[in-house]
């Protein structure tokens, strides 16, 4: 789980990792023979039984730095990813944070950019808004119009969601299926944990090889089994 790829001296949430960083991450994952691909890919690999080797790589609020800096480190090391972006909020920035810097989010142009290079473009909702505190308008507003507009803005199918701020109950499970989406990730493993609430592991500026090994371990012990998506999906 990455969010922005730049150079920055202020990041209080510790979601920034640098290129030079992100670079050898990437190097170390290729140097073990493993490949960063997208949820999308990696849930079908593994209703196909080839998932060996794979490991999903996620871009939490769709900050307009993926472009400018992660893509191409990416397309240097063979690896795709998956993007959550926020179609409310094209060109704008990251006002949900009230600490840090402002951070530029992709617009249209970038999306688009993203999906042209083989990214796979999710949804994030639509303001970043955290669902389990939003009324039942809100909630199917966000997850079913920011499907219809990224699937109008790049031409693909949207097979995936990202909760805002990691939160998920019940009730936003219940919209993000109903929306037609098929995944969704969280952060932490909890009693929703299967393929509407895939957990990750937040990768930062301070993983280097031998914590990327540990976290990946450790990531094994931490999580229930996703279910296998339908074979074609």
């Amino acid at each position: 789980m990455y969010h922005s790829v730049t150079h920055t001296t202020d990041d209080p949430y510790r979601i920034t990792v640098s290129p030079p960083r992100f670079e050898r991450q990437l190097r170390w994952l290729r140097g073990h023979g493993l490949k960063g691909v997208s949820v999308a890919e990696l849930l079908r690999a593994r209703a196909a039984g080839t998932a060996r080797g794979l490991v999903g790589l996620t871009f939490d609020d769709g900050y307009a730095d993926f472009t400018a800096e992660a893509l191409a480190l990416l397309r240097r090391y063979d690896c795709t990813a998956t993007v959550f972006v926020l179609p409310g909020l094209l060109g704008g920035a990251n006002d949900w944070d009230p600490l840090g810097p402002r951070r530029p989010l992709l617009d249209e142009r970038g999306i688009q950019r993203a999906a042209t290079w083989g990214m796979e473009v999710a949804s994030h909702g639509l303001r970043h808004l955290d669902l389990t505190h939003v009324d039942e308008d809100t909630l199917h507003r966000e997850v079913r119009d920011s499907r219809q507009l990224l699937r109008d803005l790049t031409g693909h199918d949207v097979a995936g969601f990202c909760y805002p701020y990691g939160a998920v109950d019940l009730r936003a499970v219940a919209a993000v299926r109903a929306a037609g989406y098929r995944y969704a990730c969280a952060i932490d493993p909890g009693p929703l944990t299967g393929r509407y609430a895939l957990p990750r592991v937040h990768v930062g500026e301070r993983d280097n090889g031998w914590r990327l090994h540990l976290k990946r371990s450790l990531h094994r012990w931490r999580r229930e089994e996703p279910a296998d998506l339908p074979e074609g999906s």
